[in-house]
């Protein structure tokens, strides 16, 4: 697989991102039955200033937030709920995926707010973004139900909890 990764803020390099974000991305591409020797992403790593700056340019949304990402094609669904495109070879034989950013405040805030080590936050951003790049999105409610069993079921692979359980939640 290729997985270029973009550190710019070094407390990802302290974090370990390099490892998590192969494994996140292994799982993901394995869940889905895909070449990792095809596939192609970009990871920016980044800080809170970075991704408020992008996610303003592409989203209208000047804040902060914990992963963006950019599908190098659309394969949504049409039909809410609906299994998207898959991923296709380019005339290169390659398949790019798109590129993915990481925010390390946002990331690291959320992670201690809820209690959950970095590590398994970090790899689940990871895993939801990888599912945007795969054409999965979580704006319809039938699409966001089946983004999240996908994530649940591919974090539990790797020993990660249900992120979406709470302890209010049956």
């Amino acid at each position: 697989m290729t997985l270029d990764i973009t550190i710019e803020d070094s407390r990802w390099q302290d974090a370990g991102l390099a490892a998590l974000a192969e494994e996140a991305v292994a799982a993901v591409l394995a869940h889905f039955a895909l070449d990792p020797e095809m596939c192609e992403i970009s990871l920016l790593a980044c800080d809170d200033t970075e991704i408020a700056g992008l996610n303003a340019e592409f989203r209208e949304k000047p804040a902060p937030t914990n992963v963006l990402s950019w599908p190098s094609e659309e394969r949504a669904a049409e039909e809410d709920g609906g299994t998207p495109l898959p991923p296709e070879p380019d005339f290169t034989g390659e398949i790019p995926l798109g590129d993915i950013a990481i925010s390390y405040g946002t990331c690291a805030r959320e992670a201690a707010e809820a209690g959950k080590p970095l590590a398994d936050h970090t790899r689940h951003l990871i895993v939801h973004g990888m599912l945007h790049l795969l054409g999965y999105d979580h704006i319809r409610d039938r699409d966001a139900a089946l983004m999240e069993g996908i994530e649940v079921l591919i974090l539990g692979k790797m020993g990660i909890a249900n992120p979406y359980m709470t302890e209010d939640a049956p």
